[in-house]
């Protein structure tokens, strides 16, 4: 039963607010767990899709951190990955020496993933971690290592909970396919 709240567009929920919020928790326990006693984690968000993971991640972990964005573009505007990457805004701070956090809404060809990954162990890390709220394995296309998983998913276009197609939709507390008839990857102008 899909309720009223439900933005047109959006079919069945995937994961509900209260599903998402457990599993945020548990993901914040057992990052913060691994971090323990150490120098404050970098978490890095990558925008705009993980905002919302970020901001209630952060609040779920029991350890010192930091908390940093950085934007690419693979999408542009269309449902599946161009395949070609473009940095759009890099990080304010130096990850030297640093312990890492990728914080990632959705991972599914790896593609964008793996490029970010790349970029940030050229700048000398003393760990790299990947913490991804969504896994679409079967999409995978450049494989990543990917450490802290919140739910694995099946092969269907997700929206809410950060989560857009052509901006919309980021602001519903919940996970819901997109309908089908709603996806279009022409140009938008």
């Amino acid at each position: 039963m899909i309720p009223s709240f439900v933005e047109e567009g959006a079919t069945d929920i995937l994961l509900t607010r209260d599903e998402i919020g457990r599993r945020v928790r548990e993901m914040g326990e057992e990052i913060s767990r691994h971090y323990a006693g150490g120098p404050p984690l970098l978490m890095i968000g990558l925008l705009k899709g993980s905002i919302l993971f970020t901001a209630d991640l952060v609040r779920e972990m029991s350890i010192d951190v930091e908390v940093d964005f950085i934007s690419i573009s693979s999408y542009r505007g269309r449902s599946t990955s161009s395949g070609s990457v473009r940095l759009l805004r890099d990080l304010d701070r130096d990850v030297y020496d640093r312990n890492i956090l990728i914080v990632e809404d959705i991972v599914d060809s790896g593609l964008s993933l793996s490029y970010i990954r790349n970029a940030l162990l050229a700048r000398s890390p003393r760990s790299l971690a990947i913490a991804a709220l969504l896994d679409k394995r079967q999409r995978r296309v450049s494989e990543v290592p990917v450490d802290y998983v919140g739910f694995q998913i099946p092969d269907r276009f997700v929206v809410g909970y950060g989560l857009d197609y052509r901006q919309r939709y980021r602001g519903m507390p919940y996970i819901a396919v997109l309908d089908p008839a709603e996806i279009c990857d022409e140009d938008p102008s």
